[in-house]
């Protein structure tokens, strides 16, 4: 059956069947070879996108900038400064003015109810760039760099996510495992655990069971065998600096460490992270935090540098992803 993306948002992977989700990895694949190999076909000529950024970021930015333009699109960016929304402004009224504007919209910030009502009002097509609950595009770099590197179908591949397992990027791949039926482990104190969202915990795990895939939660190390990918995350994300002590009281025995890749008994595991990553003490936070006698590092070094990791591929995949989905929803 064809796929046909046209004039649809994307808020969240549940949003989308494991066909569609199958269509957006193949044509990043696909975009991605054509960019390598110097073809360019501009199927966002004439396209114009805004991006809407509460909080600030490298990737995802850049990402969708490049992403348009390579492909012939024209973007502006508004962050929480340049725009009224929600100040003199409705996001209702901004969601309208903007759809008359543009021929789509990106959202980057904290609550999930606003990228829905964005979609809701806006008559254009709506992308969800992060919010508190999804990280929707990100999944999509994600599983195109595992398969990359990985070498066999996803529905054959088990990711283990430690850390702090009630936060955006352990939901989003939960959703995203469970479409396309994979094994995937949220590693984390049984503390956290029980603060997860128990209607989407039970959402994906009938979701998973439909598609032939797995989801666990659990603090029990042992879960680490057999794993094909290690995924990282930040311990405190923006806006809970003040929370970084009891994290990373409550974390460092989640800590990925070379004692973390062997626990897995595979020699190739890989190592993922959405990034940016605290595996040093090169950044301002880390270096305050270790000067108070706090270690916020989430990773070491060794295994950041590793040859098991592959962040920066995946990185660069971030841009070939969301490529897919500008291409599949606003494209001629």
């Amino acid at each position: 059956m064809a796929i046909n993306l046209k004039g649809r948002s994307f808020l969240t992977l549940e949003d989308f069947t494991p066909a569609e989700i199958r269509y957006l990895l193949d044509l990043g694949h696909d975009l991605k070879a054509k960019r390598r190999a110097g073809i360019c076909d501009p199927t966002l000529q004439g396209k114009h996108i805004v991006l809407l950024f509460e909080k600030t970021s490298t990737r995802t930015r850049c990402s969708f900038e490049v992403a348009a333009t390579q492909e012939g699109g024209h973007v502006t960016y508004l962050d929480a400064g340049s725009s009224q929304m929600g100040k003199k402004e409705s996001l209702e009224d901004t969601a309208k003015v903007l759809g008359r504007f543009f021929d789509g919209i990106e959202y980057r910030g904290y609550d999930q109810k606003v990228v829905e009502d964005l979609a809701k009002y806006a008559g254009v097509p709506v992308w969800n760039g992060l919010t508190d609950a999804d990280h929707p595009t990100q999944i999509l770099a994600d599983m195109m760099t595992i398969e990359e590197h990985c070498h066999k179908p996803l529905n054959q591949v088990k990711v283990v996510f430690p850390g702090d397992v009630r936060n955006n990027m352990c939901y989003a791949w939960m959703i995203g495992a469970a479409k396309m039926g994979m094994h995937f482990v949220g590693l984390g104190p049984q503390e956290l655990a029980k603060e997860m969202d128990g209607t989407l915990v039970k959402r994906v795990f009938a979701t998973a069971r439909e598609n032939g895939g797995l989801i666990e939660i659990t603090d029990n190390m042992n879960s680490l065998k057999d794993a094909d990918v290690i995924y990282g995350d930040i311990w405190a994300s923006m806006g809970e600096e003040d929370l970084i002590p009891e994290r990373a009281k409550l974390l460092t025995p989640y800590r990925v460490t070379e004692e973390t890749l062997k626990a897995t008994g595979n020699s190739n595991v890989l190592y993922l992270h959405c990034l940016p990553s605290f595996h040093d003490f090169e950044t301002k936070l880390a270096k305050e935090w270790q000067d108070k006698g706090v270690d916020i590092r989430e990773v070491t070094d060794e295994v950041f540098r590793s040859r098991h990791s592959v962040v920066f591929d995946e990185a660069e995949n971030r841009m070939h992803s969301i490529k897919a989905v500008l291409v599949a929803t606003i494209g001629r």
